[in-house]
């Protein structure tokens, strides 16, 4: 871990991460971990959080079952960790569901639409909303909001109109918060990740459909290496912001795709 992240992060800067219990969400609480941040877990189920929590072994940790679609269950989990840890620094906003994914347009289901926009949308703005307020609220004030926004939130993927349009919408999200948050100390960023290597990434590496029609493998990167990109932009002051972030695997179809 580089040294700047390191010694910007105060020892009791506390972390909420959504979506915690695998992938991206599990590789970034491993690196915040690491760079001294306690780290709260917020998933659906409990035991893939404790899964993570247990390669947490340096680091205070707390686990918090939560549906990020239910403002009820949103509001327990910044009130447990406002319990346990007294504050809130950072909101990692991680979590999101592909469902729909390789379904035409035409064919796409309402409810199948509504449910990815229920998880990646408004359940971004309920834990944006809940760690405002709480950062708005705390002494001292302010903290950081950092969005996964995707590539997906700059160019679409074929039948993927749920989720492109999902992740484009959390760009608005981003800068709103970037906006009403100046008053306040609350910064709001966004990274927007290419073809990390995780569970929902696998199908890349063996065939994926293309712009043009074609089914084309495609380079992953390392999901610690998008780790690695949120850990400095979460480690610098109130006072300097990572507005927006593009990290992906180097030679993966992204500049000129299409």
């Amino acid at each position: 871990m580089g040294h700047g992240s390191a010694v910007r992060c105060a020892p009791m800067s506390i972390a909420v991460v959504t979506g915690a219990g695998s992938g991206i969400g599990r590789s970034v609480a491993r690196a915040l971990a690491a760079a001294g941040w306690s780290v709260a877990l917020a998933g659906r189920r409990l035991a893939p959080l404790e899964e993570t929590a247990a390669a947490l072994p340096s680091a205070e940790v707390l686990c918090v079952p939560t549906d990020v679609t239910s403002p009820e269950q949103v509001a327990s989990l910044f009130e447990a960790v406002r319990d346990r840890f007294g504050r809130v620094d950072l909101l990692f906003n991680n979590a999101g569901t592909f469902a729909g994914g390789g379904v035409p347009v035409e064919e796409l289901d309402p409810e199948t639409w509504r449910a990815v926009v229920d998880v990646n949308l408004t359940g971004a703005f309920l834990c944006a909303q809940a760690a405002f307020r709480a950062m708005k609220d705390q002494s001292p004030q302010g903290g950081r909001i950092i969005n996964n926004g995707s590539i997906s939130a700059h160019v679409p993927r074929p039948h993927s109109i749920a989720y492109t349009a999902t992740k484009h919408a959390m760009t608005g999200l981003t800068k709103s918060l970037s906006l009403d948050g100046r008053p306040y100390r609350i910064a709001c960023g966004q990274l927007d990740i290419g073809n990390a290597a995780t569970e929902m990434t696998a199908r890349m590496q063996t065939g994926i459909l293309q712009a043009n029609g074609e089914l084309a493998a495609e380079p992953v990167m390392d999901a610690a290496d998008v780790a690695a990109t949120l850990v400095h932009m979460a480690g610098l002051p109130l006072e300097a912001n990572v507005q927006f972030a593009t990290v992906m695997a180097t030679t993966m179809p992204y500049i000129g795709r299409g």
